[in-house]
Formats: structure tokens, C-alpha cells, sequence
């Protein structure tokens, strides 16, 4: 069953997410292996970013394996503080034809 990650980093910028997504995805033509779906934007108050993996399990792995350790690292000029973040199982997922 696919699964969504919501991150909202309050007061986050559009530099921030450039520079964290450098470090975590270096390929932007390219989601790391499992992920499905990658959004991101300017909210109320912060930016947030949407991930969509085909499973819990690659989430953990992207998490654990990559997105964790580089931010615990520090990437220079990215986000300052984790984020709040949001999961889900997803109920419906449309793909385009």
C-alpha cells in the first residue's frame, strides 16, 4: 500500500528546501527508489513538502538510510529543525493514464 509524508518546516524558505533537497535528492530528475510522488511549496508559515513511496517500508528506508543522517549532518544553508510531520496510508492514488 502506498504511503504519504507530509513535512511542514515552520518558517522554512524555498533557499532552505533547494539546499536540504541537494543534499537528500541529488538527481532531481530522479525520486530515490520507492518514492512515487515529490511536491513542495511555500504554506502558511513555513514551506511543506508532499512525498508519496509505493510502501511504509521505503519510506523507512529513505527516512533512516538517507534523509535522517544527512540532516543530522547539517546541510549548509538548508532547514534548521525538524519538521512537523504528518503520515498516512494511502487510500487512493491516480496516476495518470
Amino acid at each position: 500500500m502506498a504511503y504519504g509524508v507530509v513535512h511542514h518546516f515552520p518558517g522554512g524558505t524555498k533557499e532552505q528546501y533547494e539546499a536540504s533537497l541537494a543534499a537528500v535528492h541529488p538527481d532531481r530528475n530522479t525520486l530515490p527508489k520507492g518514492q512515487i510522488f515529490h511536491a513542495a511549496g511555500a504554506s502558511a508559515g513555513g514551506w511543506t513538502i508532499v512525498a508519496i513511496h509505493d510502501s511504509k517500508e521505503s519510506w523507512e528506508r529513505f527516512r533512516d538510510g538517507t534523509l535522517t543522517p544527512r540532516m543530522k549532518q547539517g546541510i549548509t544553508g538548508g532547514f534548521t529543525a525538524p519538521p512537523q510531520e504528518t503520515t498516512f496510508e494511502v487510500q487512493n492514488l491516480v496516476k495518470p493514464a
